[in-house]
């Protein structure tokens, strides 16, 4: 899934108990698709189907899917040691995840996700005040750091957060301004809400791909 890349202000388009499991191996970084290029087609359409659904059943709906999203997210992450947490795996390509972040640790995966819901939260706001961004969304722009650590999670609560304060404060279900998803076309405010539920329900996937890996001790091959 993409998703906004940071911004430099908010006119602008928006640029986060051991199982005594064996723990994947640190391989070498394998040969994987550059950032950007994308998921096939009927990915696309589906996904575009999926969001479409949820865009109508509104945000009281996308906020109850997120905060079921990010609780599941906890409950897969917090038994990790740190080994376990900061040791990259190789995952099968998952639906709607780009081959280029296949490659990810349990704490980069959250570190993804604290980005994209931050730069989100800023393009709500921003279409909610009857502004459309400027600029263009980036996946390139928002991979994670290699370098995080135990401090994500609390970061990662804290964007999931920003969503809903944005949200709340708008002052109405459904914005006129809209933004361009470069799979899903322009968004208004209650379609990047509900795109926001159905991004980190991908990435909770692919953190239970990263968990079966460190049980096995092995990573997906290229």
């Amino acid at each position: 899934m993409t998703h906004p890349s940071p911004a430099a202000s908010p006119a602008k388009a928006p640029n986060v108990e051991s199982r005594n499991r064996p723990v994947a191996p640190q391989e070498n970084e394998p040969k994987l698709a550059a950032p950007g290029a994308g998921v096939p087609r009927i990915e696309r359409m589906v996904g575009w189907l999926q969001l479409t659904l949820a865009t109508r059943r509104g945000p009281a709906a996308a906020s109850t899917r997120m905060r079921s999203e990010q609780a599941a997210i906890h409950r897969i992450v917090q038994p990790l040691s740190r080994a376990e947490a900061s040791a990259r795996v190789l995952v099968p390509r998952l639906r709607g995840l780009e081959d280029s972040s296949r490659w990810w640790s349990a704490w980069m995966t959250l570190d993804h996700l604290r980005i994209v819901n931050v730069s989100i939260a800023e393009v709500i706001t921003v279409l909610g005040g009857d502004r459309s961004p400027a600029g263009q969304v980036s996946t390139a722009a928002v991979k994670p750091s290699t370098d995080v650590g135990p401090e994500v999670l609390a970061a990662f609560d804290a964007s999931c957060d920003a969503i809903e304060r944005a949200v709340a404060a708008l002052p109405r279900p459904r914005s006129t301004a809209r933004f361009a998803h470069p799979w899903f076309g322009p968004l208004d405010t209650a379609g990047w809400h509900a795109m926001s539920a159905m991004h980190m329900g991908i990435h909770r996937a692919q953190l239970e791909a990263i968990v079966r890996g460190l049980a096995s001790g092995t990573s997906e091959r290229p």
